[in-house]
């Protein structure tokens, strides 16, 4: 199978609903589509980034990613167990480090740095569902996944820095 079909050349791009149906590339959809494959990239880029450890964490959010998307175009495995997983996670990292009495600014380690640019991407996901979903019907359980998911985001950018022994920038 060819990567390239041309069958876009025009601006116009397939997706799956209840059947395949042609949209325009600007399409609500297709904008949702592309800011969560954006946001799967850079964790991707943060798992290169993390130890070992924490990797299988973050590609099982990939794995989630990729089911938000299919609940957005036809059916999807996520669940409010995932999203209980998230908060578990927001949990025990945040015993694992001190308590947060200030806004800090994004940085810090690269791991950390990259976490606050997931975190970013991921409301700018969450804004393109939230506006997808005035439209078309989409699942509350992906609004709420990419809700914790930056709670999540921003806990591990945290963690990161104390990992690496990199105080937080203060604002």
């Amino acid at each position: 199978m060819k990567i390239y079909t041309r069958t876009g050349d025009k601006g116009s791009t397939q997706i799956y609903a209840d059947k395949a149906v042609r949209v325009d590339k600007d399409d609500l959809v297709v904008k949702s589509y592309g800011d969560m494959d954006e946001l799967n990239s850079h964790i991707g880029l943060l798992a290169a980034y993390v130890a070992t450890k924490h990797k299988p964490i973050l590609h099982d959010i990939q794995r989630n990613l990729f089911q938000a998307g299919f609940a957005i175009s036809a059916s999807s495995t996520l669940t409010q167990t995932d999203i209980e997983t998230l908060e578990r996670l927001i949990d025990d990292i945040t015993l694992q480090m001190p308590p947060n009495t200030s806004f800090v600014l994004p940085g810090g380690s690269k791991a950390s740095a990259q976490a606050h640019v997931c975190r970013a991407v991921c409301r700018r996901a969450e804004r393109a569902v939230i506006s997808l979903s005035k439209h078309y019907d989409v699942p509350e359980v992906i609004h709420a996944y990419l809700n914790r998911l930056s709670d999540f985001l921003f806990t591990f950018a945290r963690l990161m820095n104390v990992e690496a022994g990199v105080e937080e920038p203060p604002v």
